[in-house]
């Protein structure tokens, strides 16, 4: 089989198609599919977050996917040192690393290099925890206004995961997000040792995907996952109690609405991310090669890719 070393990179939006192509190239370039997902590593939401299927694991090497509990706070730090060392592992066999999935987060680091922040430890991300509890979102985004006004100038006063993270690094560190963020990052693979994938698709398929894709996993068990994830009283600022569903599923589960509401919610959110990781993309992610979903065939893909390699290979 026909192997190379440079990495393929797939990455699109949620519900657009990346783990078939991902498979189908691996099936042809004796590939091992490493994931690029920030949901798909928690092994206790696999319907949820739409991990590969038994039998697509069977069909090729699948690395990354459901290596951690929901209790842990996974991050993209780990998560690069975990996917050069299996980049390395598989170069190693002869075959082809291909990532895929639709964090954006991961795949710039993985591609460009990563702020070299330190880890931020578990007494620090409850200190902050107890302080949005306790005096709320608003005096959060003050207190970073304050220490931080560029970052702060930059998000909105509403979300919570990137002003809690950016406080959390200016607890632990001394010194703001700004300052890291001009820090020179550190890279792990040079840009020549990329192929980079990205699926384009049409907004209306994408909604409607999104929406039948959601009614699937409910017919797969996702409120059974979701009542045995919120049995473990796990904190929501946790990744895997964040993943889309897992909220919109539990307020169900509390008895605060309807479970027609709490899928249609979690439909709606569905579509929203899918729109943001889109617009990222869109704006800082540039391709080699693209598959628009609805024009291009499985088989154009796949030897699309297969010429690049060549090309590279020389």
């Amino acid at each position: 089989m026909q192997t190379a070393k440079q990495i393929i990179v797939i990455a699109g939006p949620t519900a657009s198609g990346k783990s078939s192509l991902a498979l189908a190239l691996a099936e042809e370039l004796n590939g091992v599919v490493i994931n690029a997902d920030s949901m798909q590593v928690y092994k206790d939401i696999p319907i949820l977050a739409a991990s590969p299927s038994t039998e697509d694991a069977a069909r090729a090497p699948h690395k990354l996917y459901g290596i951690y509990d929901a209790a842990y706070h996974g991050n993209v730090v780990d998560w690069l040192k975990l996917c050069k060392q299996e980049i390395d592992a598989a170069r190693v066999q002869n075959q082809t690393p291909i990532v895929v999935g639709g964090t954006g987060m991961y795949i710039e680091s993985l591609t460009k290099g990563v702020t070299p922040i330190p880890e931020t430890p578990a007494e620090i991300r409850q200190k902050v925890d107890e302080m949005l509890q306790t005096n709320g979102l608003e005096r959060l985004y003050q207190k970073l206004q304050q220490t931080d006004p560029e970052t702060a100038a930059r998000l909105n006063a509403n979300d919570t995961t990137r002003i809690r993270r950016a406080m959390e690094i200016w607890l632990h560190t001394g010194k703001n997000l700004s300052y890291w963020h001009a820090v020179p990052l550190k890279t792990v693979f040079t840009p020549e040792e990329f192929i980079l994938s990205y699926i384009k698709i049409e907004r209306k398929i994408l909604d409607s995907r999104a929406r039948t894709r959601f009614d699937q996993m409910m017919e797969q068990g996702a409120l059974e996952e979701t009542e045995t994830l919120v049995r473990r009283n796990l904190p929501d600022s946790l990744p895997a109690m964040r993943a889309l569903g897992v909220q919109e599923l539990k307020t169900y589960i509390q008895g605060k609405c309807p479970l027609s509401e709490a899928i249609e919610n979690a439909k709606l959110h569905t579509r929203q991310y899918a729109k943001r990781q889109c617009t990222w993309f869109n704006n800082r992610y540039k391709p080699d090669i693209c598959f628009n979903v609805g024009n291009d065939s499985e088989k154009k893909f796949v030897d699309d890719i297969k010429k690049e390699h060549k090309k590279l290979a020389k």
